[in-house]
């Protein structure tokens, strides 16, 4: 059922918990500012439509959202996708694409498919997180430096023609280097001056974001220092119109739907899934990190509906995509917020400043929002988490390892399938290497004591074999399972199949049981099953394999089992 946490905060409400969320939002909304500008820059758009986005998406993620203390907004995940994406396709094209994936977000939670997004493995999402890092740092080498790459002419790389900044990573670095000679000695010393200062600032002031002082401080230096020294760096203005100086709207923009048609909806709706795909991660990671600091339970199912009303909202408005912002929402908590009323105040703490100061945003020098951007890439990358993997298995980190480079070289959308294939097939192959199919006879007969399974002491009838199946009887360790019946002689009756350590049977498992059932029949062995769980009795009796083995076969204990084989040696 879909009930907003804004509806159930709102019991109980006062001017006490209003005042605790109102100083929250007017803080969050402070930080979100840089960071909307700076996202939107990273992805290839407009300046504006990050503000647009932090607004319209921030406010529907809060109002309609399964968190209380959860900020939504633009966040780095999104650059890679969305550079792309307009790349190739244009603004208009991204709008579809992310009206696509709010409408697959809502479905997600309609059929209440927000559990499963959180089995994607950790692995996956540490490598994907690292390499989007890497790839917002990238993408600052320009302006960090004030290079001025040159395509008048086109360039020729790795054997294609660029007329502009390519988006892949390889492409855009090669760039960088055959540009070096245009470096702005002054842009550079601006944006090393503001990434030492954002960090300096973060060890003593927490309270204020650094982010949002360094853009005020570089904004006055650039326009002091280019009246009165004639020194000039790129700035947002002069980035968005490439000729003359560019202003911020200060209204937002009426709503538009972008052009829909059925050859758009097909080419664009793998990048639509990556979109939802990545929303839905970044959104409940962010949730479940806010529950760990509030004590509280979201409802992931309503924050994925609302995620996909804040992706279809923002788009209208000229937006980009949208998601929870894991900082921005610690910052929130950190700041006393508690009710999803922090999160709408804080979207109108960005509309306000849009009206009445967006103007001057024009004026941010774009080496001080590169600053801004790598100080996000290198806090988002995580680099205790990555120290943590790389000292753990070799299969989580080889997909750790392959997520990451192919995030960075490929494609991210490509990174994730490729993770999760991996990550199976690690998966499957140590669920084969601990799984056995053993000879329990000696076990039986020795009379050694095991606390866990007294049974052990019991006597095993002459004529009868026992095989102990540890692990999961599923495709992957059916051989095992026939090389072990292949092995039983005709010395043998009875032939009993302990099951007390699976828990789980497939359709290659009971495909097993049948082969082996009948290669018994053959012999005149017949089968008995002990302590099997139930779910494989359940599919046991689904698939009729229960009355094939026979009923009076199937015990839940080894004594019964025993029982059995007796009477049949008789």
């Amino acid at each position: 059922m879909f009930k907003p946490q804004l509806i159930s905060s709102l019991k109980g409400y006062n001017g006490k918990t209003f005042v605790s969320d109102l100083i929250a939002g007017l803080i969050v909304g402070i930080v979100a500012l840089p960071l909307a500008i700076a996202f939107a820059i990273a992805s290839g758009v407009n300046p504006a439509a990050g503000l647009f986005t932090a607004i319209i998406a921030g406010f529907c993620i809060s109002a309609c959202g399964g968190s209380t203390v959860q900020i939504g907004g633009p966040t780095g995940a999104f650059a890679v996708i969305v550079y792309g994406v307009v790349s190739q396709f244009g603004l208009s094209g991204l709008a579809t694409a992310t009206l696509m994936a709010g409408v697959l977000l809502i479905l997600l939670g309609a059929f209440k498919m927000g559990g499963l997004v959180k089995f994607i493995p950790y692995t996956i999402v540490t490598g994907f997180t690292a390499g989007i890092a890497v790839t917002i740092a990238a993408g600052q080498i320009g302006d960090f430096f004030g290079l001025s790459p040159d395509f008048s002419t086109p360039m020729q790389i790795l054997g294609e023609e660029y007329s502009k900044m390519p988006g892949d990573f390889l492409p855009k670095i090669i760039v960088y280097i055959k540009s070096a000679s245009t470096i702005n000695v002054y842009s550079f010393v601006m944006a090393a001056v503001c990434l030492a200062f954002i960090f300096i600032w973060s060890k003593f002031i927490k309270k204020i974001p650094g982010s949002f002082v360094v853009l005020i401080l570089a904004t006055v230096a650039s326009i002091l220092l280019d009246k009165f020294c004639g020194l000039k760096t790129d700035t947002i203005g002069f980035f968005a119109s490439g000729k003359e100086h560019f202003v911020i709207p200060t209204t937002l923009p009426a709503p538009q739907l972008p052009d829909f048609s059925l050859e758009t909806i097909r080419t664009l709706f793998p990048t639509a899934v990556s979109i939802a795909v990545l929303a839905a991660v970044e959104s409940l990671l962010s949730a479940v990190v806010a529950d760990g600091m509030t004590g509280e339970k979201h409802d992931s199912n309503t924050e994925l509906i609302g995620q996909g009303i804040a992706n279809i909202a923002s788009p209208l408005f000229g937006g980009i995509p949208a998601t929870g912002a894991i900082a921005r929402t610690a910052t929130n908590i950190k700041n006393g917020g508690r009710t999803p009323v922090a999160g709408i105040i804080h979207a109108l703490t960005l509309l306000l400043i849009l009206l009445f100061f967006g103007k001057y945003a024009s004026y941010i020098p774009m080496a001080a929002l590169a600053a801004v951007l790598i100080n996000v890439a290198w806090n988002m990358a995580g680099f205790p988490a990555i120290r943590a993997l790389l000292h753990g298995q070799k299969s989580d980190i080889a997909v750790f390892a392959v997520t990451f480079l192919i995030t960075v070289f490929v494609d991210l959308t490509v990174a994730i399938e490729v993770g999760l294939g991996l990550a199976a097939f690690f998966f499957i192959k140590k669920m084969i290497d601990l799984s056995e199919v053993q000879n329990k006879r000696e076990a039986l007969t020795s009379g050694i004591s095991n606390p866990d399974y007294p049974e052990e002491h019991l006597d095993l009838p002459q004529g009868a074999m026992v095989y102990e199946i540890d692990g999961p009887l599923f495709f992957g360790t059916v051989r095992k399972f026939e090389v072990a019946v292949e092995k039983a002689g005709v010395d043998y009756k009875v032939l009993i199949l302990r099951m007390r350590n699976t828990i789980y049977l497939d359709a290659g498992g009971i495909r097993a049981l049948e082969q082996a059932k009948a290669a018994c029949d053959r012999k005149g062995i017949t089968i008995v099953i002990s302590g099997i769980h139930t779910q494989p009795y359940m599919l046991l009796e689904k698939t009729g394999m229960a009355d094939k083995l026979g009923r009076e076969n199937i015990h839940d204990h080894i004594s019964g089992a025993l029982q059995r084989a007796r009477e049949i040696l008789k």
